[in-house]
């Protein structure tokens, strides 16, 4: 018995193993456009063994219970991914975070409260009840905080909550306030070997202190915040792992938190937003904005008229933002390149760091329409180029073209790199109409002397300007 009972933690520890590795093979996959798919793969199969290892654990019991509740789980998942359209993604991965947070707490609390704290034990045993009950008290403090964040992400994303950052007077001081009371209940609650009163206080004020955290937050850094909440419910399932023992969770937590944390970092450094003014909420939430301001007439085309333009170009960029994604232009704009091409012009795409509301979204939109990996280029690789070209495409966004990010101090969006697309001869801006983006704020672009508006749903005008050419 006592033989089977090692050989079984052996080959459990032995899987474990495997899909660590399979789970960092699926980071380094995940890393390229080329190697996405296969990085998913290897995540997939990572976490099927995860699964099937832990299931068949001798520790594990009601079993059948937790194979019928895996299974509701697929079958929402498998309707959420069918349903779900590309352009819905960021709130999706938004609300996921949330269930994260979420399992974290469930799991804090019954770890408490299964843990036998308030029973007379010996100095050795303490020790460990005080480690085991400062990760229960993280574990949930943590896990609250992505809750109720993730939920606003997800309601700022939906456009059920307004994107502009909620300014409430000292709000700095209320976040440093939650903290400090966090903390100090923390020690009482370990000093005491548990209190009901400590810990429920403590998760009162994690999840209003997670709304209010990603409520201050503006629509320009969503794409950051849904990055850091990424990062968030990892160390949220680090700490599920260690008030259960369990390595691989340690480990897949530790993986999300850390590459989470890094990819906030890259993209706030891309912005040039300060990653702790993010993290602590309402980064640039003190400047006005001026809606009264005349930046003068814009000029309207039509698609024949564009289709002109593009027939005398040699060099092409077309820039995409999130309204090529509610459109779904990204098929007939395909199609659009690969007529250009085919006459002998020079065709590329430019993509914004933040593209879309989630990081990587306008790549993921143009490479399932087929798109060609080497015409897609970041804006570093791209944006020295924009003088020597001879029309701009700008379909669908607004915020990531803004030259008020560079000309006007008291932008919200004052010092974020972005597309210079104006520095091009012709500008050809694909909107519905001249409402302003996802952060409120209107686009000098459009008044520019070399820039032209065509109006209109940006999947019907680029079929119309396929067409006339």
């Amino acid at each position: 018995m006592e033989s089977s009972q090692i050989a079984s933690n052996g080959f459990i520890s032995a899987a474990y193993v495997v899909a660590a590795l399979l789970f960092i093979f699926s980071l380094a996959g995940l890393s390229k456009q080329e190697t996405a798919k296969q990085g998913n793969l290897y995540g997939m199969v990572g976490m099927a063994i995860a699964l099937v290892a832990t299931i068949f654990n001798p520790a594990v019991s009601n079993v059948w219970l937790i194979i019928f509740a895996m299974a509701i789980g697929a079958g929402v998942g498998l309707k959420l991914a069918n349903k779900v359209e590309m352009t819905q993604m960021p709130e999706l991965v938004a609300i996921l975070h949330s269930f994260v947070g979420l399992a974290a707490v469930l799991v804090g609390f019954n770890s408490y409260f299964e843990s036998g704290h308030g029973v007379i034990i010996s100095a050795a045993q303490q020790t460990a009840m005080n480690i085991h009950l400062t990760e229960i008290f993280l574990g949930i403090f943590i896990g609250a905080v992505t809750f109720t964040g993730s939920i606003v992400a997800f309601g700022k994303l939906s456009g059920v909550i307004s994107s502009s950052a909620l300014m409430l007077p000292n709000r700095h001081k209320m976040n440093l306030a939650a903290g400090v009371v966090s903390f100090i209940l923390m020690i009482v609650f370990v000093n005491n070997g548990g209190s009901n009163f400590a810990l429920f206080l403590m998760t009162v004020i994690a999840l209003t202190f997670g709304w209010h955290l990603v409520a201050s937050i503006g629509g320009a850094d969503m794409p950051v915040v849904v990055s850091m909440l990424n990062s968030y419910s990892g160390w949220a399932a680090a700490a599920a792992g260690f008030m259960l023992s369990n390595d691989l969770l340690i480990i897949t937590g530790a993986l999300v938190g850390s590459s989470g944390a890094i990819l906030s970092y890259i993209m706030c450094k891309a912005m040039n937003r300060s990653f702790i003014s993010v993290i602590l909420g309402g980064f640039g939430s003190t400047v006005i904005i001026d809606e009264d301001k005349d930046y003068g007439e814009h000029r309207e085309v039509q698609a024949e008229a564009v289709a002109d333009l593009l027939r005398e170009a040699k060099s092409v960029v077309i820039a995409p933002g999130y309204g090529m994604a509610v459109a779904q232009a990204q098929y007939p704009v395909y199609e659009l390149t690969q007529q250009l091409i085919s006459k002998g012009i020079k065709v590329r795409f430019a993509i914004h760091p933040v593209a879309g509301r989630l990081p990587g979204h306008m790549n993921v939109l143009l490479a399932e329409a087929k798109v060609p990996y080497d015409i897609v280029l970041g804006m570093d690789e791209i944006n020295d180029d924009f003088p020597e070209t001879d029309v701009v495409l700008v379909i669908g966004a607004n915020d990531t073209v803004n030259p008020a990010a560079n000309d006007d101090p008291n932008s919200p969006i004052a010092g974020m790199p972005v597309l210079e697309v104006w520095n091009a001869k012709e500008v050809i801006v694909f909107k519905r109409s001249m409402s302003t983006g996802y952060l409120g704020v209107q686009n000098p672009l459009f008044f520019k002397e070399n820039t032209q508006m065509l109006f209109g749903d940006a999947k019907e005008t680029t079929e119309q300007i396929f067409r006339a050419l």
